[in-house]
């Protein structure tokens, strides 16, 4: 891949006057410059509006950390979702439908992601709390799926949760390197990150 990065990618508009205006400029402004070294001013600057507005919607910017997270998950589970239950019963159609929609995400709201894999250690208390429990939620798809899997005989790894956590790991870390102008298409790479998820299952392909 070469060394050239996409914008952030945009979020639709919420339907809440200009949440979706100061969403995007939170997730400009923690994409370049991380959650700390982003302030309340850069992202009132960024969509155009007043500091005493901004703060109207988003008291603090943990607010705004914790529901680009929490908008970055409930995307990424909803296509999860929608691509595993398109995709039969057996296992390994099933994992490889997940990591092909989490690759497809992870592309498409690069920016998003990589805010959501690396800032999220900037969040405490109850946001903090809320965002791990809808992320965990992604993982136990993967967890599911595998369980079943090995249950049937179809993955033969003896380490069924931690190849799960792996999967996520795998797929999640696309964001943070991943080249719009690479050698592979998006569909190249999802087929490609869902052939190491199985290799990693052990899986018996028939």
């Amino acid at each position: 891949m070469t060394d050239r990065s996409p914008a952030p990618t945009l979020l639709r508009d919420t339907g809440r006057g200009n949440e979706a205006a100061i969403l995007n400029a939170a997730l400009a402004a923690f994409g370049e410059k991380g959650f700390h070294g982003a302030s309340m001013r850069d992202v009132a600057r960024g969509a155009a509006t007043s500091l005493s507005n901004l703060y109207n919607y988003f008291p603090a910017k943990s607010d705004l950390l914790a529901a680009l997270l929490r908008m970055a998950n409930d995307e990424l589970l909803r296509r999860i979702e929608t691509a595993v239950d398109g995709a039969g019963r057996r296992a390994a159609a099933r994992l490889r439908a997940a990591v092909v929609a989490h690759v497809g995400f992870v592309v498409e709201h690069q920016v998003l992601s990589l805010v959501a894999l690396s800032e999220i250690r900037y969040l405490t208390g109850a946001a903090r709390t809320r965002v791990v429990a809808a992320r965990d939620s992604t993982q136990g798809i993967y967890e599911e799926i595998v369980a079943a899997g090995v249950a049937s005989g179809e993955f033969g790894t003896p380490y069924p949760d931690d190849a799960a956590r792996n999967i996520v790991s795998l797929c999640s870390a696309i964001s943070t390197w991943y080249r719009a102008d690479g050698r592979l298409s998006t569909e190249e790479l999802g087929e490609q990150h869902a052939r190491y998820a199985l290799a990693l299952l052990e899986a018996r392909l028939p």
